[in-house]
């Protein structure tokens, strides 16, 4: 059994380590205990987010069936039954040791089942309402693992920090989101700019676009905003890691605004060498000290 939970937790690691690039080297600035933990919860959202992303080939109604046999293995083991299954030992195991919320679980999984059919978001309100399952449970299942002085005050700032992520890979990836058929930008911001859905699949950055982009971009950072408040709020510990998360994701929206908005040319990332000045004043910085992004 031991032999079985440490290869799920491996599992999970791998996983984190393979598509988390960003949040992998923020993770490795935890102490090590808490490390598997984060790895466990990545690998549960990233393989029911590769159950329907990465299975395109199948029809949306097989990939739901999919994804509706794997969360009822899941449910399993939450009434303690025996799971065979690669990585959901390791996200069990990490339920039970800090007694997380299930309906957090419950509203992630209700989100990935919505991307099996819903393709598009006309307000802001019905992406942020998905955004609630997808993103903004995500740091409330964290913040146990983090730790914190204050968790009633720490709580909205962590789900604005999951929120403030995944707007960030929504404007990054827009194109990647056409390729599936996507767009996670709300249509009453399009709309504003006079961009259609057609106008974005011809993929070319145009001056409308751009605007667009350039609007996304700033309410993104108004989550980050929201969520920075949390940060010195976490056990000092964890401090360097979520500062580190939180500077370099943000550092995507500079690469995208340093492109001129356009996101279509080339998927923008932070330059290696910025990442690694990020930690390392992450790991000088005095734990309370207030976060902001990085200039």
């Amino acid at each position: 059994m031991e032999t079985d939970l440490a290869a799920a937790y491996e599992r999970c690691r791998e996983l984190h380590r393979e598509h988390g690039r960003t949040y992998y080297l923020a993770t490795r600035l935890l102490p090590a205990w808490k490390r598997r933990h984060v790895h466990a919860l990545y690998g549960f959202t990233r393989y029911a987010d590769e159950i329907v992303d990465r299975t395109e080939s199948r029809p949306s109604a097989e990939r739901a069936v999919v994804l509706t046999e794997w969360s009822e293995r899941f449910l399993a083991g939450l009434r303690g039954e025996p799971v065979d299954d690669p990585l959901l030992p390791a996200v069990l195991h990490t339920i039970a040791v800090f007694g997380l919320d299930l309906d957090d679980f419950e509203k992630f999984l209700r989100s990935m089942a919505m991307d099996l059919t819903v393709t598009a978001y006309p307000r802001y309100d019905d992406l942020l309402d998905y955004m609630d399952g997808s993103a903004a449970v995500i740091g409330t299942m964290m913040l146990p693992i983090l730790g914190s002085s204050d968790p009633a005050a720490a709580r909205e700032p962590a789900r604005q920090l999951g929120i403030a992520f995944q707007l960030t890979n929504f404007v990054r990836d827009v194109a990647e989101d056409l390729d599936r058929g996507r767009i996670y930008l709300p249509g009453e911001h399009l709309a504003e700019f006079g961009v259609t859905r057609r106008i974005l699949q011809q993929r070319v950055a145009t001056p409308a676009i751009k605007e667009l982009i350039k609007a996304e971009v700033a309410r993104a950072r108004d989550h980050y905003a929201l969520a920075a408040p949390g940060i010195p709020l976490l056990e000092p510990a964890s401090q360097a890691c979520m500062r580190t998360a939180f500077q370099l994701y943000g550092g995507i929206l500079d690469e995208i605004e340093a492109a001129d908005y356009d996101v279509f040319a080339r998927r923008a990332t932070v330059p290696n060498r910025r990442r690694a000045a990020v930690a390392v004043r992450s790991l000088l910085t005095r734990p309370g000290t207030p976060v902001q992004l990085a200039a």
